[in-house]
């Protein structure tokens, strides 16, 4: 038995008596509009860590259509740190083997799709991105990164990537041409109502390149840039070294890339003028790690951005965020945006 809803465009969304009454308190809250997109979607999912973890939980329980994992990898006693989906005598396992079924159990209503024989790397993952209809990657290189967000390009598919590096850690997200509501100010503030707007997004490779003197002294303040210069330089230390710095002895290397990426980025010399050394050797010595509180915190926020995307209601992320976990805050870079 099914029940049908009409839209604000008279088209019909149907969901099952089932999925009606399990989504029943959410589609109060983003409509059943939303729901149904949500119903209807694909999602690609890169790399089982900590903060896909978070997010893949969030996404699951809201209801999306389908969900597909991409990990090659076996589980490891670092990832029973940050790893619910994870148990002890989960270790040496296919990290997916070992989570498909507990991820699963949070709605039945969810296709799970483990794929543990394609890499991110190879050829095979284009014919993937172009069948879903988002794609997530998370805690994966720069350039692996831009190569997928390229492939998403490709296809017209909007792209999300995530990752903590011990405290701190990061969001992006590429929609390309993304409509959302807004209010509409010039409506009477006893009759609120919104309007669709569209925003147009950069790939990575343009939001990193961005010219900071685009922005004001007081909107560089705001901003903190700090942080994510400090993430830019362990993606180009990484780059450089095919790893991430495991220690202080690193730190110095670290500083001079962030240094550089500052200075040629054009930053607000009243602002900025060197990354913090406290900063650097923070990210030096932790970045390797997965802390359980942070990953759940950038973790919740992808899945969330990642449903209001799906949802075409509230404005997501524009377009870059950074989290500092030692102070608890974030803030959103607007990088290349128009």
């Amino acid at each position: 038995m099914e029940n049908s809803y009409a839209n604000s465009t008279n088209q019909v969304a149907t969901l099952t008596e089932e999925e009606a009454t399990r989504y029943d308190r959410q589609m109060r809250l983003w409509g059943i509009d939303a729901q149904q997109r949500m119903r209807n979607a694909t999602i690609l999912v890169a790399n089982l860590q900590g903060v896909a973890t978070e997010a893949i939980k969030n996404m699951v329980l809201a209801g999306i259509g389908k969900l597909i994992i991409i990990d090659e990898k076996n589980v490891s006693e670092e990832d029973l740190g940050a790893g619910f989906f994870f148990r002890d005598e989960d270790v040496g396992k296919k990290r997916l083997e070992a989570a498909k079924s507990r991820i699963e159990s949070l709605n039945p209503l969810v296709t799970v799709e483990t794929i543990t024989n394609i890499s991110v790397r190879e050829d095979a993952l284009e014919a993937l991105v172009s069948s879903v209809d988002l794609v997530c990657t998370t805690d994966l290189d720069r350039n692996t990164m831009l190569r997928i967000n390229g492939l998403c390009r490709t296809y017209h598919k909007p792209f999300y990537a995530g990752g903590s590096y011990g405290l701190a850690g990061y969001i992006f997200c590429d929609l390309i041409s993304h409509d959302h509501l807004v209010p509409d100010r010039t409506a009477p503030k006893d009759q609120p109502k919104s309007i669709k707007t569209t925003a147009a997004y950069p790939p990575l490779e343009s939001a990193i390149q961005f010219k900071w003197t685009a922005l004001t002294k007081r909107q560089t303040k705001e901003v903190n840039p700090a942080l994510f210069f400090g993430i830019m330089g362990l993606w180009e230390y990484q780059s450089v070294h095919r790893t991430l710095p495991t220690d202080i002895t690193q730190a110095s290397e670290l500083e001079s890339l962030s240094n550089s990426l500052i200075s040629s980025a054009n930053v607000n010399k009243q602002v900025l003028t060197l990354a913090p050394r406290e900063l650097i050797e923070a990210l030096a010595t932790t970045s390797v790690y997965e802390f359980s509180p942070v990953c759940a915190i950038l973790g919740g926020i992808l899945g969330q951005d990642i449903l209001k995307t799906l949802g075409g209601r509230e404005p997501p992320i524009a377009n870059f965020f950074v989290f500092d976990g030692t102070t608890g805050g974030g803030t959103v870079c607007r990088l290349n945006m128009s």
